[in-house]
């Protein structure tokens, strides 16, 4: 799992927690951290210090040592951290989430960075940078879908539990056909994470599945909450008709609206 850790620092609340989460990872894989910094080339050269100092504040209350810093400078954020990405070749990008609107790092920034970013795509909304220990991961028939699950077996740590929900949308048809199209779907999603499983290491979180009837938003929505989940795993085009060049339009929803942190997987 991750050897290098790109996390987009924007001085932000929330980009703290994410520079948590990211040293908390860091720490569990002894992987390398890199915090990156994008300087809006229209402000002052007084606000550039600014940022700097905050971030040198930053660094030293919540980077474990040996976080290396990076301050470049860039109109467009996303373009930026996404050259850094290739550049320093990170295997996971962290950022804060934002539920206000914000020039960098959301909208449209964080939809481009989504779309195009190369590397698992870690959201963090919690502040709590504790080990996970409940996770919710989307599973249909997708290839992406399945990579996700592995990514996040990979994440997890061996006292989490990772739970893979597969949510049904039955064709129209009387109550017995129904129940028969959803026995159905619970033996082809039995027999896929049997599959699955063996390609997945010896030692990891406690995996488990189910079956639910229903829209998916809504029943990813209630397991959540009714579960506690801290992480919400994506496969970022899942079941999206769309081409590849596109953001799923499930992971977009939770990107936006994060109730927990969002791992997002192409």
């Amino acid at each position: 799992m991750p050897s290098h850790i790109l996390i987009a620092h924007d001085l932000r609340d929330t980009a703290d927690m994410a520079l948590c989460r990211a040293a908390q990872l860091a720490k569990q894989f002894n992987a390398k951290l890199t915090l990156l910094h994008v300087l809006d080339p229209s402000k002052s050269s007084q606000e550039h210090d600014q940022a700097k100092q905050a971030l040198d504040r930053s660094l030293t209350t919540y980077a474990p040592a040996g976080t290396q810093l990076l301050i470049r400078s860039g109109s467009k954020p996303s373009d930026t951290v996404l050259q850094q990405l290739n550049e320093l070749g990170c295997d996971l990008l962290v950022l804060g989430a934002h539920h206000q609107r914000h020039d960098f790092f959301s909208g449209t920034s964080l939809d481009r960075i989504a779309r195009n970013c190369p590397v698992p795509l870690l959201l963090v909304a919690r502040n709590d940078s504790s080990p996970y220990k409940r996770a919710l991961a989307a599973i249909d028939f997708s290839l992406c879908a399945c990579s996700a699950l592995g990514q996040a077996y990979r994440l997890l740590p061996e006292t989490a539990e990772l739970h893979a929900l597969h949510v049904f949308e039955p064709d129209k048809g009387t109550a017995k056909q129904v129940e028969a199209q959803l026995d159905t779907q619970k033996a082809l999603i039995n027999q896929l994470l049997e599959d699955e499983a063996q390609n997945l290491p010896d030692k990891g979180p406690t995996l488990t599945h189910s079956v639910e009837q229903g829209g998916i938003l809504r029943c990813l929505q209630a397991h959540l909450k009714s579960t506690d989940s801290e992480l919400l795993v994506l496969g970022s085009h899942g079941r999206s008709a769309l081409s590849q060049a596109l953001l799923g339009s499930l992971a977009q929803h939770f990107l936006h609206k994060a109730p927990c942190d969002i791992y997002v997987v192409r």
